[in-house]
């Protein structure tokens, strides 16, 4: 079931979020409604507290290639291991502040550990824009957006329209 997306500024996007302890079934619809939130949207990443569900997980799919078959993937307590020292710039953009894209610098490949929806333990390299999303998804689950990484004038300003933006969201849903 599609969940409704927290727009900044919203205090539980700068939350730091609890690990999973143990899998459960609940957590897999959650996972599931993340994945039809995701891709609805559309998106590439979403993080739980980008739906209010203030726990370590994220899902992902960086396929964009029309004729490609999807590659959704699901993170619970997603971990980085081991950073390239290369680094590569993209600019980003995030379901929570739409419309608003800036050029983050991460590093360009990483390591992450997870635990996977049967309970397992997953360790993989990510490069390109897997690495990326997956880097920006974990940002979230540490209270983090993509606008902290640029300059305060430019933050301040796109915290500004997102307030904007809030407001005439919450008028048009009072009509």
């Amino acid at each position: 079931m599609k969940k409704m997306i927290l727009f900044h500024p919203d205090p539980r996007l700068k939350k730091i979020c609890a690990p999973v302890t143990f899998i459960t079934d609940d957590l897999r619809k959650i996972a599931n409604d993340m994945l039809e939130t995701m891709y609805e949207a559309p998106g590439i990443g979403l993080a739980a507290p980008q739906i209010g569900f203030l726990q370590r997980l994220i899902v992902m799919d960086c396929v964009k290639e029309e004729d490609a078959d999807p590659a959704p993937m699901v993170m619970f307590n997603p971990e980085i291991i081991e950073s390239s020292q290369e680094t590569a710039v993209y600019e980003e953009g995030c379901l929570s502040i739409p419309n608003h894209y800036a050029e983050v610098t991460r590093p360009k490949e990483v390591e992450v550990k997870w635990i996977d929806t049967e309970g397992v333990e997953q360790k993989q390299w990510f490069d390109g824009l897997w690495s990326t999303c997956v880097q920006h998804e974990i940002d979230h689950l540490n209270g983090k957006l993509f606008i902290d990484y640029i300059g305060v004038m430019k933050r301040q300003l796109i915290t500004r329209k997102m307030q904007k933006f809030k407001r005439e969201l919450s008028r048009k849903e009072e009509d």
